[in-house]
């Protein structure tokens, strides 16, 4: 029971990553606020933990419309008195839309980093004076490996995921005398439903052919990372960038091919 007596809020939490990471903090004794658009799914994601002993409960939250961000924190606030976690979760991308820099609509650009930069900078902004008040606590923003390493596609996202990982370590920085860390996890190919629904079976073993630990990660090996940071056994560490992608862009650019050619011998 890592986060006794803590209150967690996590940003798009009804399913994938999201969700997982509030099975894991409400299981280590955190009461989890999920931040969701769809309520009535949150509710019965919610009932379900609840009947397992956990203490989940759940908030508005509509990243199309930025008010609800701070509206989110002091419905928290006023129903506990403290936020201890934050997790910032939420991140859109249009893979149909997001492409390369010849063909990506500016506006369709602009769309997504503003909406996956506000999900970060307006959450922590109104939960920050909160959390020094109280004496401190952790944001964990889930940024993506695509923030790392560039791509042939999504340039609006890697963008916006590598303005996280710098925004993650300006807080870690500007906040750090009021006892608040904030560290960010990095994704690799995960198996959430977002990604089986957008990515095609070839692009996945195209993908994995260059990942070390050759599988998708699962949702909750990205919750455990979220809870080291979450838990006091971080609580030395802050401006941290961790990817959780089994080791994908680690070696060798050519390593997929060597791979195969190792095995053909």
């Amino acid at each position: 029971m890592k986060l006794e007596n803590k209150v967690a809020l996590v940003t798009a939490s009804t399913r994938g990553i999201g969700l997982a990471c509030v099975q894991r903090l409400a299981k280590e004794g955190a009461v989890v606020y999920m931040g969701a658009r769809n309520l009535e799914r949150a509710e019965e994601r919610a009932k379900e933990l609840n009947e397992q002993g956990c203490t989940v409960r759940t908030v508005y939250n509509d990243a199309s419309k930025k008010e609800t961000y701070a509206a989110m924190v002091n419905e928290v606030m006023e129903k506990e008195g403290r936020i201890d976690i934050l997790v910032n979760n939420f991140g859109t991308s249009n893979p149909q839309k997001d492409l390369d820099i010849k063909s990506t609509e500016y506006e369709e650009y602009i769309r997504t980093i503003d909406m996956n930069l506000a999900s970060v900078f307006l959450t922590a902004q109104a939960v920050i004076p909160h959390m020094a008040a109280n004496g401190g606590g952790s944001i964990i923003n889930i940024s993506s490996i695509g923030g790392l390493r560039p791509d042939i596609s999504q340039i609006a996202y890697g963008t916006s995921k590598a303005a996280i990982n710098y925004l993650t370590k300006l807080i870690a920085v500007q906040c750090a005398r009021d006892n608040i860390r904030c560290n960010a996890v990095l994704p690799g190919m995960t198996a959430t439903d977002a990604v089986n629904d957008n990515l095609t079976d070839a692009f996945r073993d195209f993908f994995l052919k260059h990942t070390p630990i050759k599988r998708m990660g699962k949702p909750e090996e990205i919750a455990g990372t979220v809870l080291y940071f979450a838990s006091d056994d971080s609580a030395y560490t802050t401006g941290q960038i961790v990817d959780v992608s089994g080791g994908f862009g680690l070696p060798t650019p050519v390593y997929g091919d060597m791979i195969e050619m190792k095995n053909r011998r």
